[in-house]
């Protein structure tokens, strides 16, 4: 292995995360200063009030997707951080450091998307994949443009690099026997799995992201409700004992849980508006409906839980 010491490719992962945003900053910004010019803001929205509140809700929702994504790997980092962390100032340098990134990042991309209405070579640009309309943006600065464009695209490696550290834990608690595989082994494995995703999908990955990303927004978002339900509700004067993490027989069963994570399952698929599925409650809004899932999904889970979590603890006291 290229790092025995496993303490070593741990620090090596921190310090390359650490530092990794810098250059991507330096690139956005340089982009925006290059492409701004060509951002029309001058675009007025189509449709009846109706259409327009459900487009961009839609819009919303997906970036919330994207965003919300990382919940449940935070834990994964916060552990490092010294027991006694204010609890106000790791959710403000959550809010701060995910909030501002991606609005700053998302504010480009309507930028980008407003001039492929507008410009041909844009246009054309994005018809072959976002990538080359970023590369677009950067037209007029030569060499120094595509280099900028090699920047950002290996950005999205230093991306995964997060993900892919946190996706071994995910698998460890599989169970006790993934669990007994090392970390680093699940990490290649990970990493083996996007790359055979990525080949296969090559010639239409944005198409296929954006139809599943909000997948993920409905599964975390209910997956965060019925966890702050947990801590916030029943919590709060059982305490957590954290020697038990370990002991089947002192950790939850999960049925309540599974049935207020199922319950809203059905309420986001009733309300989702994918190219591939309309339901129902999202047809009801406008002329070309609007993706309701993670709304519904939540709420639905959100009433149901304390009820089953409370008959849960009279049934099994735990």
């Amino acid at each position: 292995l290229p790092f025995p010491d496993l303490a070593q490719a741990k620090i090596l992962t921190e310090t390359v995360d650490r530092w990794a945003w810098v250059p991507q900053l330096i690139a956005a910004f340089v982009l925006v200063g290059s492409a701004g010019p060509k951002f029309d803001t001058s675009i007025v929205s189509t449709g009846s009030a109706q259409t327009i509140a459900g487009n961009r809700l839609s819009f919303f929702s997906l970036c919330l997707s994207s965003s919300v994504a990382w919940a449940p790997a935070g834990a994964d980092f916060y552990v490092y951080f010294p027991p006694n962390t204010k609890k106000w100032k790791t959710f403000l340098m959550t809010f701060l450091g995910v909030g501002l990134a991606l609005t700053f990042a998302n504010l480009i991309g309507v930028g980008l998307g407003s001039g492929v209405a507008t410009h041909a070579d844009w246009k054309a640009a994005h018809a072959t994949s976002s990538g080359s309309l970023i590369l677009a943006g950067y037209n007029g600065l030569g060499g120094f443009g595509k280099f900028l464009g090699v920047l950002v695209s290996l950005g999205q490696i230093a991306n995964n690099v997060a993900g892919t550290y946190s996706a071994s834990l995910g698998f460890q608690m599989l169970g006790r026997y993934p669990a007994k595989v090392p970390r680093w082994v699940w990490t290649c494995v990970g990493v083996i799995i996007y790359l055979v995703c990525a080949l296969a999908g090559r010639n239409n990955l944005s198409e296929i992201f954006e139809n599943w990303l909000a997948l993920m927004g409905y599964w975390v978002c209910i997956y965060l409700v019925i966890s702050l339900e947990e801590h916030f509700i029943f919590r709060q004067s059982r305490g957590f004992n954290w020697a038990d993490w370990n002991d089947r027989s002192k950790l939850p069963i999960g049925l309540a849980a599974l049935a207020a994570f199922l319950i809203g399952w059905v309420g986001a698929i009733i309300s989702m508006d994918e190219i591939y599925f309309v339901g129902p409650i999202a047809k009801m809004v406008g002329e070309r409906g609007s993706d309701l899932g993670i709304w519904v999904g939540s709420s639905w889970a959100m009433l149901v839980y304390p009820g089953l979590r409370w008959l849960e603890l009279k049934k099994f006291n735990r």
